[in-house]
């Protein structure tokens, strides 16, 4: 009778127990998928989901206000990807401030804080472009009103420090961003940012020319470039010829003639921008005795006949209208050409947007953002390469900036990065940017020489290739 007992009481223990367990397991919330929590935004759609090892990649539509300052007049489609490693890591915001890539990818500063990435496609660059376009809507307060919401929306989510970048354009809009919403971003990387703050006024980019690389390089670029122009009636048969066999007309530009122009005044500039000085050994050293076909490869090369074409210029619409009425664009000279041989010179942005598109400069928009970073930046870093033209006006600092730094990379062209700066340099950023997204550990905050990426390179994901794109683009 007593085991009985005994047995009945271990019974409705052991049923106790095993009731409060599982009561204790319906309680517990179940965890919610990333995916499901991206998609629970309003105005967030999924467009794809591509798999890649350590991280989730999202690409998504998020509905935006054509208008920011009126949002109840219309709305439009704005693509955005999201490269997930976990909600407990910091999150980089990218742009490079044209179309976005929609193959995981990694910048660096990503790599260095070892996060989340967010990256934001540029209005009015396809498809990411209202139906009807108001063109009047594109400005530098409107894109960066466009961040705003886009971290508003992912912070609740995202919740631990967030800094934002971007390469070229998309340096400078990163710092436009900054100017506008000082308070979202904990730290700011701006990669080969321009500053063009007096449009007028370039004289910069002409002393840039003059002393870049060394004299024997230089020469040779000046060479093919004089050369082509010389060559322009041999040199236009052949563009002609080529326009034919692909299908490209001139209708933006106005001319076949000056297309070819603007290729070539292109061609020194491009160089620079995306070679470095062992690249100079490709440049024909004698271009007087050189073929037509040797100064039109090199040229074509470089500068690429097929943009001043309707077809070429067509995705970079958006780019030269903000150039046109905000941004400022480089005029330079090419004291080494006669002017006999010169029709055009350097052509406004003005001339490579549809005249349908109307247009006005408006010279404050550089001034105000200039002045902004002089006096209030904080927790910003530019990084510059010392034989990038567009390196020429950067961004500079005055005496109320805090936290904040411009950098050089010894060679590097439109591709700098903080890996190309020297070892104290490198140290130092690396340290910063690991400091500002909350991730710098006790050594590195006292010892910055000891900073190094959080994450182990990839040899996909972290491709550091310039991107290429024709000259004269930032």
């Amino acid at each position: 009778m007593r085991k009985a007992l005994r047995w009945l009481l271990a019974l409705v223990v052991l049923i106790g127990t095993v009731s409060t367990a599982s009561a204790a397991t319906a309680a517990e919330p179940k965890a919610v998928d990333i995916k499901d929590r991206l998609l629970s935004i309003p105005g967030m759609s999924l467009i794809e989901e591509k798999p890649y090892t350590g991280y989730r990649f999202f690409v998504l539509n998020y509905t935006q206000p054509v208008d920011h300052r009126r949002p109840s007049k219309g709305t439009f489609q704005q693509r955005i990807t999201v490269l997930h490693k976990d909600v407990s890591r910091p999150t980089v915001f990218y742009t490079g401030g044209y179309s976005v890539s929609t193959t995981p990818s990694r910048r660096e500063p990503t790599q260095i804080v070892d996060g989340n990435q967010v990256s934001m496609e540029y209005r009015y660059f396809t498809p990411s472009r209202p139906e009807p376009a108001d063109w009047s809507k594109l400005d530098i307060w409107q894109a960066a009103s466009d961040q705003h919401r886009i971290f508003q929306a992912l912070k609740p989510l995202y919740s631990k420090k967030w800094i934002s970048t971007g390469g070229s354009k998309g340096g400078m809009t990163a710092t436009y961003y900054e100017r506008f919403y000082p308070r979202d971003m904990d730290g700011v990387v701006a990669y080969v940012a321009p500053n063009d703050v007096v449009n007028r006024e370039d004289r910069a980019y002409d002393r840039f020319f003059a002393r870049v690389g060394t004299e024997e390089c230089r020469d040779r670029l000046n060479g093919v470039q004089r050369e082509a122009l010389v060559r322009r009636a041999p040199l236009k048969e052949k563009y002609e010829a080529y326009a034919a066999e692909n299908g490209y007309t001139f209708d933006t530009i106005g001319s076949l003639d000056r297309a070819f122009e603007a290729v070539v005044l292109d061609y020194v500039w491009g160089f620079w921008q995306y070679s470095t000085l062992k690249d100079c050994a490709d440049i024909p050293a004698d271009a007087k005795n050189a073929t037509d076909d040797a100064i039109w490869t090199s040229v074509d090369t470089i500068s690429g006949f097929s943009f001043y074409t309707d077809q070429g210029l067509a995705p970079y619409t958006p780019y030269y209208y903000q150039a046109g009425t905000q941004l400022g664009a480089p005029t330079i000279h090419f004291p080494h050409i006669e002017k006999k041989y010169i029709r055009y010179g350097y052509q406004p942005p003005r001339n490579f947007v549809p005249r349908s598109i109307p247009m006005e400069f408006e010279p404050w928009a550089m001034r105000d953002v200039d002045t902004w970073v002089k006096h209030n930046a904080r927790r910003m870093l530019f990084v510059y390469g010392e034989n990038d033209p567009w390196g020429a006006e950067p961004f500079r600092l005055g005496h109320g900036a805090r936290d904040s730094y411009v950098l050089t990379a010894p060679g590097m062209n439109h591709g700098a990065n903080v890996a190309g700066l020297v070892p104290e340099e490198k140290a130092l950023a690396t340290a910063r940017i690991l400091d500002w997204a909350g991730v710098a550990s006790a050594q590195v905050r006292t010892d910055p020489s000891a900073a190094a990426p959080l994450a182990t390179f990839d040899a996909r994901l972290d491709k550091r290739d310039v991107q290429r794109e024709p000259a004269l683009r930032p």
